[in-house]
């Protein structure tokens, strides 16, 4: 009798748990949102997005819009509420979970960006073209479609690449060129603070750097640490400006680095 009502008692357990943690989720305030972690294309950190879907799990395969496009992220966060904030309007929404049809369509996409990385890394060096592929995937809006994300310290002359890239999978094929800031934007990393990199974490746009934000003028404007993985001024420079609202007139400097 003990045995069986513990047994019994499991799942309803588990469903109390599950209800608790949707009405965690739900908005509890006017003006409140919900918010889920989603992995965007399995790679980069969890970035924070909106969604109507309180029930979401970790895990869970969902949709959203990026560029202008739709594309697939897995959830790494479960959903919670918090309250609105101004960067909120620029963040990205989930718009369902996946269905039995887009998990066929992910699937099938990311064996064709696996294998057009695959032969776009044979190609670059056999064709001398001086650039670094960054990212490879399709589109689930507008199939049949590889976009090739690189960068390159100046024009490259792709269009044989382009050719061959068509002729091996047949498909429309975009080259889109990015920034070394957008590149660690995408895939993150950690820096000399040992913290994970401002624009894979939290920053919802890139602000214009310049050595006059920071208020460490006493620094040689070539030290190494107020260069950033991307090689280019590090983001968290605006947050020691004076003309940063959150920042304070005066006070001790945001990032202390080690020295070897």
């Amino acid at each position: 009798m003990t045995d069986q009502g513990q047994s019994g008692s499991a799942p309803a357990f588990a469903q109390a748990q599950e209800a608790q943690a949707q009405d965690e989720a739900a908005p509890s305030r006017e003006g409140d949102v919900v918010v889920v972690g989603v992995r965007v294309r399995e790679q980069g950190e969890i970035k924070t997005a909106r969604t109507t879907d309180a029930a979401l799990k970790v895990g869970d395969r969902v949709l959203l819009e990026l560029e202008n496009d739709l594309t697939y992220g897995n959830v790494g966060a479960p959903p919670r509420s918090q309250p609105f904030s101004p960067p909120m309007r620029v963040m990205r929404s989930v718009l369902r979970k996946a269905t039995a049809a887009d998990e066929t369509a992910i699937e099938h996409q990311k064996k064709m960006s696996a294998a057009g990385r695959a032969f776009c890394l044979e190609r670059v060096p056999a064709l001398n073209l001086q650039l670094k592929l960054v990212e490879v995937y399709g589109s689930l809006r507008r199939r049949p479609t590889l976009t090739f994300t690189y960068t390159a310290d100046s024009r490259v002359d792709f269009r044989q690449l382009v050719r061959d890239l068509a002729h091996r999978f047949h498909c429309r094929i975009e080259m889109r060129q990015i920034s070394s800031r957008e590149e660690a934007r995408r895939l993150s990393g950690v820096d000399t603070c040992g913290l994970v990199l401002c624009c894979a974490g939290f920053l919802t746009d890139f602000t214009p750097v310049t050595l006059k934000l920071s208020r460490r003028d006493a620094v040689a404007a070539g030290d190494a640490h107020r260069i950033g993985v991307c090689g280019r001024l590090k983001c968290c420079l605006i947050f020691e400006s004076d003309d940063w609202p959150a920042a304070p007139s005066s006070g001790p400097r945001l990032i202390h680095p080690t020295r070897a």
